[in-house]
């Protein structure tokens, strides 16, 4: 019975649900390869651009156009810096085909080791590709250029790519007109203007003002045919970007001048800085020793440009800008302003001098001179001793100030205001702030409420912890030529077809008022009709100057000089640094007086060539530095 039930009613054979999905998941898996592939070549077709270049590269090439670089000239219009052109040896390392080494080497003028070296340094470079062009020799000669030209048929894959070099007119002024060298890797990082094997502007104007010197660069567009060779331009030129060239500067600088200045300083290091007071237009700014610019152009600027880092005499340091000096007695016009105008002193304020400033068993020497003296005596001859009990009546005035903390920082404000302490914003790199010390630092060093005025008295008549750049001290006879205020020393007058900056044209005023710089501006004209500055005297010419000797620990005093001329409408304010130099007056002043003279009447009066003559010859001796 079971047997019959069994054939009536046969088993149904159980349904495998396994095998229904599995062509769910067969699809999805090949959906997904499909849209795996989908991606993959989106991205290697649309961003990623190595399949385009080398679609491209076959049958473009695209050569970068460099602009011209913007022209330098002087406040007068004459031409200083200009542009020459270069060659580079340009190389698409998948273009190059078998040619002949030996002759390309030949070509060149360099040997196979030289070349092998050459392609290795570019093939290890950060910007290297096959499809881009890469450099592989700059800036070829005239003659190597013109060799190459003839044959560079036979070297497929290689092009002579134009570029711009800097040509100075004078070998002068480079610390001011800088210079231009190849970008590195930050530069790029940190603008994308530039690629591999730009230049840049390096040091002075061509850094500082970079931006508009360089233009913009273009693209030019040729067509290859199958073998690499130019067939034309594409598009006949329509697609080809042109260059923009880089905008012309007109310097305030005086190149005749700066050329004066510097032959007076040869020999001698220091700094020598001309202003013109009514604009704040730099007239001359001179470092010495300096170099020749045109040192730092072409192949072998890389050696010379190591042979100037390893010069113990520094003359990659700008010291006009950067060197920190104690400015010794050209510091005294600004303690008198701050004196008068603090009301600690009036024009008959006198204060004894016995040689020097006695008290308390503290003595600054001085030299003979008349006894006691007010303000503008006190210019006259330089004398210490007012300006140090000048300044201990004020630093230590406790019943006005409250303690001779707050003394100095009022002190130290009305400098601060004057242009010391900080920079003074020069449209220029490396600019130092030189150094004005707070009542912190004191504190730190004497414990707080345990310094007065004796403790730092040398700071009043611009030794201690005092330092300033030549620049700073230039800047001060500006002001004082002004009777209270200045304007930011800049040495870039005119920008092609561009307003120059506001901050240019705005006038600065100290912290002390109009008035009292009348008094210091006659002080310092009473120093030279008959005080320390008598060698400043011009004929024909109302000079103002102040004398400086600052002591040096590491040698022989510094010559300092600060003065200005016209008294009245005054038209040049100057500063003179020479180190090592001894008294004042034996470098400072005649320079200075000399810089003044050539600029105001374009000659030096006969009876003032004997001083000239001993400038120019002089020289000084300097002590190898330690190592």
């Amino acid at each position: 019975m079971s047997e019959t039930f069994c054939k009536a009613n046969p088993p149904q054979l159980r349904k495998n649900y396994d095998l229904e999905k599995r062509k769910y998941v067969i699809g999805a898996f090949v959906v997904l390869i499909a849209i795996i592939y989908s991606v993959r070549l989106f991205d290697l077709q649309i961003n990623d651009a190595k399949y385009k270049r080398s679609a491209d590269s076959n049958a473009f090439l695209k050569k970068t156009v460099y602009p011209s670089r913007g022209l330098i000239y002087d406040r007068n219009g004459e031409l200083v810096v200009f542009n020459q052109p270069a060659y580079d040896v340009m190389m698409i390392p998948r273009d190059v085909q078998p040619f002949d080494t030996l002759d390309f080497c030949n070509t060149l003028n360099i040997t196979r080791e030289q070349f092998d070296r050459r392609l290795a340094d570019m093939r290890s470079s950060s910007g290297y590709s096959s499809y881009t062009p890469q450099r592989l020799i700059a800036q070829l000669s005239a003659q190597d250029y013109g060799r190459l030209q003839e044959k560079l048929y036979r070297f497929p894959g290689f092009f002579i790519q134009k570029r711009i070099l800097r040509q100075y007119n004078h070998p002068t002024a480079a610390n001011v007109l800088g210079n231009i060298r190849e970008v590195n890797g930050d530069d790029i990082e940190r603008d994308d203007y530039y690629s591999p094997g730009d230049y840049t502007g390096d040091l002075g104007v061509e850094k500082s003002y970079e931006q508009y010197l360089r233009g913009v660069k273009g693209v030019e567009i040729l067509i290859r045919d199958a073998r690499g060779r130019i067939q034309g331009r594409y598009e006949d030129g329509a697609a080809d970007i042109e260059p923009i060239s880089g905008r012309d500067l007109r310097l305030s600088l005086d190149i005749g001048l700066q050329q004066y200045a510097e032959s007076l300083m040869t020999g001698k290091r220091g700094a020598v800085v001309a202003i013109e007071p009514a604009t704040g237009e730099i007239l001359c700014m001179v470092s010495m020793p300096s170099y020749d610019p045109m040192l730092l152009v072409g192949r072998q600027r890389g050696e010379n440009y190591r042979a100037l880092v390893n010069d113990d005499s520094w003359p990659l340091f700008d010291r006009a800008l950067m060197g920190a000096y104690p400015p010794g007695s050209t510091f005294k016009p600004t303690q008198g302003l701050i004196l008068l105008q603090e009301g600690i002193i009036d024009l008959n304020t006198a204060y004894p001098c016995y040689h020097g400033y006695i008290n308390g068993g503290l003595r600054v020497g001085c030299h003979s001179h008349g006894s006691p003296l007010p303000l503008k005596p006190a210019l006259q001859t330089s004398c210490n001793a007012f300006f140090c009990w000048g300044f201990k009546a004020m630093i230590d005035k406790r019943s006005k100030y409250g303690s001779s903390a707050n003394a100095f920082e009022t002190w130290k404000h009305h400098l601060v205001s004057m242009g010391y302490g900080y920079k003074l914003g020069v449209d220029l790199p490396g600019e130092s702030r030189g150094f004005i010390p707070n009542d912190r630092f004191y504190n730190r060093f004497y414990g707080e409420g345990h310094w007065s005025a004796n403790t730092i008295i040398s700071v009043s008549i611009g030794q201690g912890e005092i330092l300033s750049t030549p620049l700073q001290i230039a800047n001060l006879g500006a002001t004082i030529a002004n009777r209270g205020h200045f304007f930011t020393p800049h040495i870039v007058k005119a920008i092609q077809d561009t307003v120059m900056p506001e901050e240019f044209s705005i006038p600065r005023y100290p912290t002390v008022e109009e008035r009292h710089f009348h008094a210091v501006a006659e002080g310092m004209r009473m120093a030279v009709t008959g005080g320390t500055c008598r060698r400043a005297a011009i004929p024909g010419i109302e000079v103002c100057g102040k004398t400086g000797t600052a002591q040096n620990p590491h040698g022989k005093d510094h010559s300092a000089f600060m003065g200005f001329a016209p008294y009245q409408n005054p038209r040049i304010a100057v500063a003179v640094y020479v180190e090592n130099g001894g008294w004042g007056a034996t470098y400072g002043v005649p320079i200075g007086s000399l810089v003044m003279e050539k600029y105001l009447t374009g000659t030096i009066s006969p009876e003032r060539k004997p001083m000239e003559a001993m400038m120019l010859n002089s020289s000084i001796v300097y002590a190898a530095p330690k190592r």
